[in-house]
């Protein structure tokens, strides 16, 4: 009995069974696998989207502000990181971070301040949870802490979005890549740090918290998204 080939002008039955099987499993592999949930952020898109006067607050500078560490890691993790300081004409001028990631998959771990801190000899103390609201009738679940080195303290709240969700933690930002990826979508992701120098933890988280809701209450359409997702 001949060899069967697979390059004749009349395929057997077997071969055509075999090609529709394929074909199938490649159609069911594309489809499961996740895709982007969000519209792509042009280079320099985080620069545009943030505002540089928030309510009385003007961008002052872009510097002094500790960032994620500069390495092959972070690369992968971030697309934009944004770093500004606002200043108004009373009280500390605020430093604002917004590191964004196109794409988290679970392999790469946004840098939140629990490490990046500590690793630049800072020590955390005096968690707080914080409720920021965004509409009528949502908040965002977030994050402050006082960081205290040998040269300065710094009070600073934050949150991080991924997709739709806003984990507090390691273990909640991979549930989040993971319910996002069952519902066959690649998050993306966003971590959003506001700072202030100064040891008066309750007058910082004060005017953080003031600064974080005029800043998304000065957001729009595809900005807004970015750091709020759909709420």
């Amino acid at each position: 009995m001949a060899d069967e080939q697979f390059s004749g002008r009349n395929p057997s039955r077997r071969q055509f069974l075999i090609g529709g099987a394929l074909a199938a499993t490649s159609i069911m592999a594309v489809a499961a696998t996740p895709r982007p949930s969000g519209k792509p952020l042009a280079k320099g898109g985080l620069d545009k989207a943030i505002p540089r006067q928030i309510g009385a607050w003007r961008h002052t500078a872009s510097s002094g502000l500790v960032v994620p560490p500069q390495d092959e890691t972070e690369a992968r993790v971030y697309d934009q990181v944004l770093t500004r300081v606002y200043a108004a004409p009373t009280g500390a001028p605020i430093m604002l971070l917004i590191a964004y990631g196109g794409g988290q998959t679970g392999m790469f771990e946004i840098h939140r301040p629990e490490a990046c801190y500590p690793a630049q000899g800072y020590v955390l103390s005096g968690r707080r949870d914080v409720a920021i609201p965004v509409t009528a009738k949502e908040t965002i679940p977030a994050i402050f802490w006082s960081a205290d080195s040998d040269i300065r303290s710094e009070q600073l709240l934050y949150w991080t979005r991924i997709g739709d969700y806003f984990p507090k933690d390691w273990a909640q930002s991979h549930l989040a890549v993971i319910g996002s990826n069952l519902n066959r979508q690649l998050p993306d992701g966003v971590l959003v740090r506001l700072s202030s120098l100064g040891n008066d933890k309750d007058e910082a988280l004060q005017s953080l918290e003031a600064f974080s809701r005029l800043l998304i209450e000065s957001l729009r359409g595809h900005s807004r998204r970015l750091l709020v997702g759909s709420l």
